[in-house]
């Protein structure tokens, strides 16, 4: 409830309102308490009534109770009762709806709450993704090369792709950015594709919120109630409490310094705050110190939900100015000294022991201490918190999504979009590389091709040279070898043309001598036989005749033998 420029929370025992000062509001403040001692309605009336101030508030609906927020409560006996006990009828106080915005990271109970990977930063996916601090700084010079080379990391296949290119071309960046293990760049890429499994490609991507959406006040002046649906989310405790911090981190960077505004801007609330501060780095831890430090001055109070303070370092502890405590339940010694410890960072009340109330306090009661005008912390009080004026407890889901259909701002974020960044850059880059590797590799292998050709011919010419040598010589050697032939025939032919003429001429030479020897016979013959016939006639008669032509014939043939011999 708003009422007197007092968001008011509770009321104390003499009957007087207390709560927070609306120009005090962004000092911070906490609500712890154990579970079932009323933290949650606590949380839904300071948010009511920052709205009902005007003030946008974003919360996470971790249980799914603060959905209710967007319909009128119920006009019940128990809350006549209860506005009858806190004299309420004739104050600002009435049952009614507060305007309400659904957010969902998975785009499931609300509108898609999206971050790029570049607005997310390394210091916290480095968180997200549990990376130790060689595997961090290895992350953090990648994003400094995506920088430096214009590489848009808008999704998780963004930096998978840019964490590959620098892996590739980790020789070239090692001079002026430090050595790339390829290990560590393959343990950023194996905690991706888990963070991928969890849902990660949903929450990295465009459009990206514009955490001033969350400035948005409704027609009638009230500030819009944000809701992050963190039913499911709650699970990856991780996730949750990294991606609050992404958020309040933005709310630091985007807004101006206002100093002290007469109200807040906006308020924003860490439930299950424990989860921020666990197993956090010390980069980080000191982040989140620095961030509450000075966005106060930018206009925004921050209130951390929790069990227990010492949930809480201490140097955010201190920052925290309004406060209300819930009971805690002590069983052991470690409980008592949380006890002890949580009393004393109250200012004290004589009237009563601090640290007995919070171990008596009962459900809806709690021991608050908000900062006065001058700016000191008040008196530790104890009071009953008021009842929240909207429904308690979850809605239907049609009740949800005719919120979320009706919302001004689901055309801005309801379909998600894909812009030209570093994947589909690489892309073209590695497939102009491929051109020009496939082109060089076909010059290459032309030229290897035109060179092999030549040698071919080279070997082909000169075997051909080698052929025809041997041709030459073999035609030469055979020429030889045939005029050796033609030679030896023709001595053969002329020996043989002589020996024949030879044996013709021995041929003749014995026909003439036949010849003559016949002729010379017959004409020794015929000498002999006219010799003897003489000789006959000259001797006697015929008996002579036939004798002297005997030996006439005789004396013929051994004339004409004689004459051959000679």
């Amino acid at each position: 409830m708003y009422n007197n420029n007092l968001i008011t929370m509770g009321m104390t025992a003499d009957g007087s309102y207390t709560g927070i000062i609306p120009r005090m509001a962004n000092r911070h403040g906490l609500i712890a308490g154990a579970t079932g001692t009323g933290k949650t309605v606590t949380l839904k009336v300071m948010a009511e009534s920052f709205s009902d101030a005007g003030v946008p508030v974003f919360l996470a609906d971790v249980k799914g109770d603060l959905a209710g927020m967007c319909m009128a409560g119920s006009d019940s006996g128990d809350m006549q009762e209860r506005i009858r006990k806190f004299n309420l009828a004739d104050k600002n106080f009435s049952i009614k709806s507060y305007p309400s915005r659904f957010w969902d990271i998975y785009g499931v109970k609300g509108m898609p709450l999206r971050t790029t990977v570049t607005e997310f930063g390394p210091l916290l996916l480095a968180r997200l993704l549990e990376l130790n601090q060689i595997q961090t700084d290895i992350l953090n010079i990648v994003f400094k090369i995506a920088d430096d080379e214009g590489l848009l990391l808008l999704d998780i296949k963004d930096l998978k792709a840019v964490l590959n290119y620098c892996a590739e071309n980790a020789s070239e960046y090692k001079l002026d950015y430090g050595n790339i293990s390829s290990k560590s760049v393959e343990a950023i890429t194996r905690a991706l594709v888990s963070l991928e499994d969890r849902g990660g490609d949903m929450f990295f991507g465009e459009p990206a919120v514009n955490v001033l959406d969350w400035f948005k006040n409704a027609e009638d002046g009230r500030g819009y109630i944000n809701i992050l649906d963190s039913e499911s989310l709650i699970n990856d405790t991780l996730v949750y409490s990294t991606f609050l911090l992404w958020m309040l981190g933005e709310l630091f960077e985007a807004l101006p310094e206002v100093g002290d505004p007469e109200k807040p801007k906006m308020v924003f609330f860490f439930d299950e705050a424990h989860l921020l501060f666990k197993d956090t780095p010390k980069a980080l831890l000191a982040k989140i110190e620095q961030v509450v430090k000075l966005i106060r001055s930018k206009g925004v109070g921050v209130y951390f939900v929790t069990q227990n303070p010492k949930d809480i370092p201490d140097s955010v502890l201190a920052q925290l100015g309004n406060k209300i405590q819930h009971a805690l339940r002590a069983y052991t010694p470690s409980e008592q000294k949380g006890i002890r410890a949580a009393a004393q960072s109250f200012r004290v009340n004589p009237e009563f022991s601090t640290e007995e109330a919070i171990s008596n306090l009962g459900t809806g009661e709690a021991v608050v201490s908000f900062i006065q005008e001058d700016g000191s912390p008040s008196m530790v009080r104890i009071a009953s918190i008021l009842p929240p004026q909207s429904r308690m407890g979850s809605i239907d889901d049609n009740m949800r999504n005719q919120m979320i259909a009706s919302d001004s701002l689901r055309s801005t974020y309801n379909d998600m979009i894909e812009r030209d960044s570093a994947y589909e850059f690489l892309q073209r880059r590695i497939a102009e590389l491929n051109e020009k590797l496939e082109k060089f590799k076909a010059e290459e292998d032309a030229a290897k091709a035109a060179e092999k050709a030549e040698r071919e011919a080279a070997k082909a010419a000169e075997k051909a040279e080698k052929e025809a040598a041997k041709a030459a010589e073999k035609a030469e050697r055979e020429a030889v070898k045939a005029a050796e032939k033609a030679e030896k025939e023709a001595i053969k032919a002329a020996e043989k043309a002589e020996k024949e003429a030879q044996k013709e001429a021995e041929k003749a030479a014995k026909a003439r001598k036949r010849a003559v020897k016949n002729v010379a016979s017959a004409a020794v013959g015929s000498v002999g036989r006219e010799l003897g016939k003489n000789l006959g006639d000259s001797v006697g008669g015929s008996l002579g005749k036939t004798i002297g032509g005997n030996v006439g014939a005789s004396l013929g043939r051994g004339i004409l033998s004689t004459l051959f011999k000679l």
